[in-house]
């Protein structure tokens, strides 16, 4: 029963256990809303705008799904531009964050679509709105281009005031299919406001590196983040003895692996932690056909994952492969398994000794009891938990970012001087 099914008063104003009951909702659906409402701490969404616009969605419904982020996106960017046109950079600037951040649920969406006509006319103005928010916002922000190999990394270095004295600066590492705007609301503003400096930038394989580049991600990090670490220390307003590298979702795994080679960094927060990577591909195969491939039966597996991909249901599974591989420039799906299984720190963590931060959700449903494990694995690290009775479970606590923000800078306070 979708929200059409329930009368005026609840189609208005849904209980949260109706619309994130197990079975209820479509579970990425599920996941996105949770996702975009944790972003309502920092004006990166508005709870009323979220709820009105899901109400109309029955779960499954692909199509409906992206179409209706776009149209809430659409009509917010709208919104901003009319505040931009009239001088009012402060309305200006929250709009637009909030359009990015309904532009990127409705680029989340493409996966479910029959093919992908629409990603790259959805990333170009989800990074619209980003990039109009970043020129009215009120901080000193700046676009930068990071040296990497022979091309560049796309950022943003903002500042807490216009001053060049040289701060303590909060790099941050985004996850497999995240975005900017997402990022800003998941930790930058906060840093910014306890006295960092925040880097936010495009890896290979994400958003614009891959829409618009056709970079893939690498499991080597340290070979991306270390040229960061070099044009960071290129200037003169970071202090280089004060840098923080956070890592979230995905970057669970990148930046442990960063810091086993990589030890410029004072402290660091993986939001949470991540050994290995494949395990959360394998744990969707049914068990006859991991057999198959873990015995190195590749041919058969793949053609019996073919197979599978048009039986009933099949179709969006097939859509959602394709989605989630392309990042990493592979096709088929043994060569897709064999280029995830790269991504482990099992043979490197314990080379790392920076101090680490892990954040361990009750209910990871992407990665559960890899956080454990990585804490477990880096000598020293510290294991932060999260539950379901502060509201804060789930795949990086979405409905708890305001908690999360605060006790990992609190964390961060008694480990990187001269910050709040």
């Amino acid at each position: 029963m979708g929200f059409a099914g329930l009368n005026a008063r609840e189609r208005l104003f849904p209980k949260p256990h109706e619309i994130f009951a197990t079975g209820f909702y479509h579970g990425g659906f599920d996941f996105a809303v949770r996702s975009i409402l944790g972003k309502t701490a920092r004006g990166g969404a508005d709870a009323g705008e979220v709820l009105a616009t899901i109400t109309g969605v029955k779960s499954g419904d692909h199509p409906g799904w992206f179409e209706a982020w776009t149209q809430l996106a659409d009509r917010i960017a709208a919104t901003a531009a009319t505040s931009q046109r009239g001088g009012h950079r402060v309305s200006a600037a929250r709009a637009f964050l909030r359009a990015a951040n309904y532009y990127a649920v409705a680029l989340e969406a493409i996966d479910g679509l029959p093919d992908t006509a629409q990603l790259l006319p959805t990333f170009r103005a989800h990074r619209a709105a980003w990039e109009s928010f970043v020129d009215e916002s009120a901080w000193a922000a700046e676009r930068v281009d990071i040296p990497y190999e022979k091309t560049s990394l796309p950022g943003w270095f903002v500042r807490p005031d216009d001053s060049m004295r040289a701060r303590p600066t909060f790099v941050m590492n985004n996850g497999s299919d995240g975005s900017i705007s997402g990022l800003w609301c998941e930790g930058a503003e906060g840093a910014i406001e306890r006295g960092y400096n925040v880097l936010l930038f495009d890896g290979p394989g994400q958003q614009s590196m891959l829409f618009e580049r056709g970079t893939s991600f690498r499991p080597d990090w340290e070979a991306v983040i270390t040229p960061v670490v070099d044009f960071l220390a290129s200037r003169g307003d970071v202090d280089t003895a004060r840098l923080v590298l956070y890592g979230v979702s995905q970057a669970g795994y990148w930046v442990p692996r960063v810091l086993a080679f990589e030890h410029r960094f004072a402290a660091a927060v993986v939001d949470g932690g991540v050994v290995d990577v494949s395990t959360s591909w394998l744990s969707q195969i049914p068990r006859s056909l991991q057999t198959l491939y873990g015995r190195g039966e590749k041919g058969k597996f793949d053609r019996n994952m073919a197979i599978g991909m048009k039986l009933p249901g099949g179709k969006a599974t097939a859509a959602t492969w394709t989605f989630r591989s392309r990042p990493y420039g592979t096709s088929g799906y043994s060569a897709t398994l064999d280029e995830v299984r790269k991504y482990t720190v099992r043979d490197v963590a314990a080379q790392v000794t920076t101090p680490l931060l892990v954040t361990a959700p009750e209910d990871d449903q992407f990665f559960p009891g890899q956080s454990q494990e990585l804490a477990a694995l880096v000598e020293g690290a510290e294991l932060m938990e999260f539950s379901a009775t502060e509201g804060a479970n789930g795949h990086c606590q979405p409905l708890g970012r305001e908690l999360t923000e605060q006790r990992v800078f609190d964390w961060l306070a008694g480990r990187v001087p001269g910050v709040g």
